[in-house]
């Protein structure tokens, strides 16, 4: 959407209204014509009591309704023809109501549809760092509760709203017509209950939007505690989840309570006004009828028209108090609406050397994770990264993808800086795997595939062959139809690294980049899947990154990194020669295990 759309609260519920407005419309058309309808009822019954069974002369107000059924005398002796026109009304009025319910329905679930596609695709273009920022749970609450709060007010309160405009409308305009004074009297209320309703409004919305927020955290921590269910387990730490569960589940259940409470009290106060004016209207219109200046089918016409205007403004409240929850709900909308999206678009495949120029990155916490790195990595060749857990390896790759733009210095890549490139025309030429690939509730074919939807059976096991995960997915019941569990819970860690590693591999990208990604895979294994990406890669730009000084050995360049540094940088045999960080990591592995040995002979 244009960002002039999300600008405001209103822009950006317009822009969701778009293909459901009419449909609103026309449930509004027709709540107004069954209100008029209504509106008739106590004319017809005031002009029986008064002129059909008491004997007052017929008015220019309601007396066209006893001459269109055939006069006075005669509906004396058919009074039947009144019951008739009385239920005729009430299925009309019955019909418009469907009407209106029927046109609000499907308005209300096209608006929603539209709600949750634009936030999807929205979330889906919007950059790593914003990802980053905002915890899962909160951003799932958003795209549920409070799409479904906002939904609930346009397609049920907001409607209501016209409706009460409508009735008081309508209403007021009919009591003016009977009595000017008791009129006046009645109306003078609705201001009062009005002021009330506002005052209440401003009160609930910190409240609500306190709610709100804490249920997206009670959201994300229940996510936290589905997602890594295996870690509480193994850490046998049920107990202590749970706690921290209920802590916050009894404190905004506490928040609700509060809340309810003071709308108790809002709404007994809102029955005892509208029962003390409903009473004083009783008491004055008995007066004006006593002294003439009411009929008595007047003031019963007149009671029902009170009861209509009445009724609907003391739902005012509720409706205010929704319109606070909406507008929260609205405002926390918004919020993921108006963030920025990356640039999208295509253009010319990548291809040349790899440089890093004087690049710095800051994560926002005021500590750059990289700092003054440069590097060129020529096209075609293999760089090698290793470093202790924290030194910045991770991150510069992330850079490279283009998940995140450098804090200062220049990325390119055949001399196009990538941050002016859009970064899915980056990411589709550099196929990146994660030390966690994350693997999604589908087949293992399926989760392999998916980096090229069009890609055949036969290409999908090729590809599980070169990151030898082939015999162990043919070793499942039902092989690579082998359903997946979520997060790809039922596969070992080696297992998804793998599968994520075929998955990058069919997509033939020019650039390659392995992040820590066979760490879960042991040494035979290792070796053998960097022997077959050896001879899959030729002509690839390669980037591994690694803790094992044996699978980056063979690579053309090697960068050493360590607090965001690049502290050493050289082949494998000239970096063991300056005897720096690189020798001293090489001889920590090689003093391991008999198994390290085996790897460096297999290498």
């Amino acid at each position: 959407m244009k960002r002039s759309d999300a600008a405001t609260r209103w822009g950006l519920l317009g822009y969701f209204l778009k293909g459901s407005l009419a449909l609103f419309l026309c449930g509004i058309a027709a709540n107004f014509l069954g209100t008029l309808l209504g509106a008739l009822i106590p004319q017809v019954i005031s002009v029986t009591i008064d002129s059909v069974i008491g004997r007052e002369e017929l008015s220019s107000r309601n007396g066209w309704i006893v001459e269109v059924l055939g006069g006075r005398e005669y509906l004396a002796g058919h009074m039947w023809l009144l019951a008739v026109l009385i239920a005729s009304l009430a299925l009309s009025i019955a019909l418009f109501h469907y009407l209106r319910l029927y046109f609000n329905t499907r308005a209300n679930q096209t608006m929603v549809r539209r709600m949750r596609d634009s936030l999807l695709s929205h979330i889906r273009r919007l950059p790593m760092s914003w990802h980053r920022a905002h915890r899962t749970g909160d951003v799932i609450q958003r795209c549920t509760s409070d799409v479904n709060t906002v939904s609930n007010f346009v397609s049920g309160q907001l409607v209501t709203l016209f409706r009460i405009l409508i009735l008081a409308a309508v209403s007021v305009v009919m009591m003016f017509l009977m009595n000017p004074t008791l009129a006046a009297v009645a109306a003078s209320f609705v201001p009062v209950l009005i002021a009330v309703s506002y005052l209440f409004d401003r009160k609930m919305k910190r409240r609500f939007r306190e709610c709100d927020e804490q249920e997206a955290v009670l959201s994300a921590i229940a996510q936290e505690n589905f997602s890594g269910v295996r870690v509480v387990k193994a850490f046998g730490a049920e107990r202590r989840e749970r706690d921290k569960f209920e802590r916050q589940n009894t404190y905004y259940t506490g928040l609700w309570v509060r809340i309810e409470k003071f709308l108790a009290l809002y709404w007994t106060a809102s029955d005892l006004f509208v029962s003390l004016q409903l009473m004083l209207i009783i008491v004055l219109g008995s007066v004006f009828c006593v002294r003439g200046e009411l009929s008595p089918g007047d003031l019963v016409a007149f009671i029902s028209y009170n009861t209509m205007l009445m009724d609907p403004v003391r739902q005012l409240g509720r409706i205010i108090s929704n319109l606070s929850k909406a507008g929260v709900s609205i405002d926390r909308i918004s919020e993921i609406m108006n963030a920025v999206e990356e640039r999208q678009g295509g253009g010319e495949l990548l291809t040349g050397d790899i440089v890093f120029d004087n690049v710095s990155f800051s994560y926002g916490d005021g500590k750059n994770a990289l700092e003054n790195i440069s590097f060129t990595l020529p096209e075609g060749e293999t760089l090698g990264i290793v470093g202790a857990t924290g030194s910045g390896k991770s991150t510069l790759v992330a850079l490279l993808a283009a998940l995140y733009p450098p804090s200062s210095g220049t990325v390119t890549v055949g001399g196009q800086d990538i941050s002016a490139l859009p970064p899915s025309l980056v990411r589709s030429q550099i196929g990146l795997v994660l030390q966690e690939g994350h693997l999604f509730s589908r087949t293992v074919g399926e989760n392999i595939a998916l980096a090229a939807e069009d890609a055949g059976a036969d290409e999908v096991r090729e590809a599980a062959k070169i990151a030898c995960v082939d015999e162990n997915i043919h070793s499942f019941a039902k092989g690579y139809d082998t359903l997946v569990g979520e997060r790809g819970v039922t596969l070992s860690g080696g297992q998804k690294q793998r599968v994520a590693i075929a998955r990058t591999l069919l997509r033939h990208t020019p650039y390659l980049i392995f992040d820590d990604s066979l760490s879960a895979v042991d040494s035979d294994t290792d070796a053998a899947i960097r022997a077959n990406l050896k001879e899959f890669c030729k002509g690839a730009t390669t980037v591994i990154v690694s803790h094992r000084v044996t699978t980056v050995m063979h690579a053309d360049n090697i960068l050493v990194m360590d607090g965001g540094r690049i502290i050493e940088r050289g082949t494998h045999e000239a970096l063991l020669a300056a005897g720096g960080m690189y020798r001293k990591i090489y001889d920590v592995q090689m003093s391991l295990p008999e198994e390290l040995a085996k790897e460096v002979r297999n290498g």
